[in-house]
């Protein structure tokens, strides 16, 4: 793979997406930048050069981009593709438009169809060969941009958009050289595509050969059907991103003065109360399982963290109070920002350990090993146990008497949650079950046990049946499926509601 040596890719993992740093005698350019500002001045300083202009492949809905406040520390110049139409001062840049950076040139390929001002960027070298291709949502390793989520914005539908696409993938990408190196804008993990690869770096050349897309035999009527097949539900906040991004927000750096205060657990809890705020846990699930305060909902720093956020806080504008692992704060304010949570109005001084010493109330939820839920089940066969991992998931490998309901639609279908004494959670290996679980503690529902492990370890434990693993696009399962009366909904659990604080009414209605 042709590398050029002036490219570094900038990969965040939490978002799976990936920002470009491009540089050459004296001059720089940043390719969709993540919302702080420090890391692409840092680089700039370093290598002494300056940056000139910030290119955006398209209105992101999936982050915050910090392209105004990055242009106002260093005067360097926005610029988006044709039809891009942003509150703030930018450039337009034209169809195969070129700009300079130094000896290289940016080619402004403009490439409509998972949004209508979706570009790509082709970077030619000093030689005049071109190199690499910014392909930010247009083209993924292994996939392509989903077309439905500026249907509304273009007046289109998904399959008028997964056309337009066709197009764009036909007459300005695949007539490139295979040699050229793909820089995509994101990677697995991402709800931007489908079938994305592991890999952050291509070439065309294996794009061609094996992204489903990109088959030189597809019609136009396959490649629609193909491409919108299967796509799952808009995650909540992506409206909100794309509005954000048209906007002249606050960088980052300007966020933090705000969202950086602490609080004693006295003015924690008065806070919360007179602010409206939910309290958001970031500590590991098993440490918050052990002791955490009460009616606060998880979300661990150390697992896909903003896009579980943004997919179970359905108000952006959400007051926010934090409780983290002491030293990590800053960390975790600036994933929320990512991601347009603003409202963070602080955080617990001395984290979790200090509202314990404080003498305050604190709750806990019940974890146990695969083998004490092994000898429980063997006990109760009937016992009700909640898979909350994905569809697919689930349909590959699961336990053959689970329920599955998916995080992703806890908020959705929580009337259709399962009555039991108690219920068994469980996902893959523990962190989105104690999102689950937290989230039920907070809304009253106390009859819950987690799983550790998920089930990963579930699999492996004597005495719990399993289904065989099968490919989810292959067929079904070889051992029998769930029993109907398993899979199908129970009675509908509610909670609590005996003289809940104000906190607790706010909590409780969180997501509904």
């Amino acid at each position: 793979m042709n590398i050029h040596p002036s490219v570094e890719q900038i990969y965040t993992g939490c978002l799976a997406q990936g920002a470009y740093f491009i540089h050459s005698n004296g001059e720089a350019l940043v390719i969709d930048p993540l919302r702080e500002s420090t890391p692409y001045l840092e680089r700039a300083e370093k290598l002494g050069v300056k940056i000139k202009y910030v290119l955006e492949t398209h209105f992101h809905a999936d982050f915050v981009s910090g392209h105004v406040a990055l242009a106002e520390k260093t005067g360097a110049k926005i610029v988006y593709g044709p039809n891009a139409n942003p509150s703030f001062e930018f450039h337009s840049a034209k169809d195969v438009e070129v700009r300079e950076i130094g000896d290289l040139k940016i080619k402004v390929l403009h490439t409509p169809g998972h949004t209508m001002e979706s570009t790509c960027y082709l970077l030619i070298d000093e030689d005049g060969q071109d190199r690499a291709l910014f392909s930010g949502d247009t083209l993924f390793l292994g996939d392509v941009g989903r077309p439905d989520l500026a249907q509304k914005a273009a007046s289109m539908t998904q399959e008028d958009l997964a056309s337009t696409l066709f197009d764009s993938l036909r007459t300005k990408i695949m007539t490139l050289s295979p040699e050229v190196v793909v820089y995509p804008g994101h990677g697995a993990g991402s709800a931007c595509g489908k079938n994305m690869s592991k890999e952050t770096v291509g070439t065309l050349g294996e794009q061609l050969e094996t992204n489903y897309a990109l088959r030189a035999n597809m019609s136009r009527e396959e490649f629609v059907k193909e491409v919108t097949d299967g796509l799952l539900p808009t995650p909540a906040y992506f409206p909100e991103n794309v509005a954000l991004n048209k906007q002249a927000i606050p960088g980052f750096e300007e966020l933090l003065a705000d969202a950086g205060k602490s609080f004693d657990p006295v003015a924690f809890e008065a806070m919360a109360n007179e602010m409206e705020a939910l309290v958001l846990d970031t500590r590991k699930p098993q440490t918050f399982a052990a002791g955490h305060i009460p009616n606060s909902i998880n979300i661990g720093i150390d697992g896909g963290f903003a896009p579980w956020v943004g997919a179970l806080i359905p108000d952006i504008k959400q007051n926010i109070l934090l409780v983290t692992d002491n030293g990590r704060e800053e960390e975790v304010i600036k994933r929320m920002a990512r991601v347009g949570y603003d409202r963070v109005l602080g955080y617990l001084e001395g984290g979790f350990e200090a509202w314990s010493a404080a003498g305050k109330e604190t709750d806990h939820i019940e974890s146990i090993t695969t083998a004490e839920f092994a000898q429980r089940l063997a006990a109760d066969p009937a016992a009700v146990v909640l898979d909350v991992r994905k569809v697919g998931e689930y349909t590959a490998e699961r336990m053959t008497t689970s329920i599955n309901l998916p995080l992703d639609d806890l908020n959705a279908r929580f009337n259709e949650l399962p009555s039991g004494n108690p219920v068994y959670i469980h996902c893959a290996g523990g962190y989105r079950s104690m999102i689950f679980s937290s989230i039920l503690k907070s809304r009253g529902i106390h009859n819950i046990v987690d799983i550790q492990g998920g089930f990963g370890a579930i699999k492996n434990q004597e005495g719990i049946a399993v289904t065989d693993y099968v490919c989810p696009n292959s067929g079904v399962a070889t051992n029998p499926p769930a029993p109907e009366a398993a899979v199908a909904p129970a009675e509908t659990v509610t909670a609590e509601s005996n003289g809940a604080t104000f906190l607790q009414r706010l909590l409780g209605r969180f997501g509904r």
